[in-house]
């Protein structure tokens, strides 16, 4: 089964835009994203200066982990 985000057709829509409860399996998963994009933004943050730049790497940092767990969120189930 295809993951939903790739090619998405007209059929795919309802799957896109459904909540999905995490699983059991994925929560972990969830967490791990999370942790690891938080952690990465301390590290931005203390380390680059308050400029447009490092706004635009941590808003672009919380997009990279909003994907990533939709990825996971998205993950076909069988």
């Amino acid at each position: 089964m295809l993951h939903p985000s790739n090619r998405p057709a007209l059929e795919d829509l309802d799957e896109l835009f459904t909540y999905h409860a995490p699983t059991p399996d994925q929560i972990p998963r969830y967490e791990a994203i999370n942790e690891a994009a938080k952690l990465f933004a301390k590290v931005i943050f203390t380390n680059a200066p308050e400029c447009a730049d490092r706004t635009s790497a941590l808003r672009k940092l919380r997009d990279a982990r909003m994907w990533a767990n939709a990825a996971v969120a998205l993950e076909p189930r069988e």
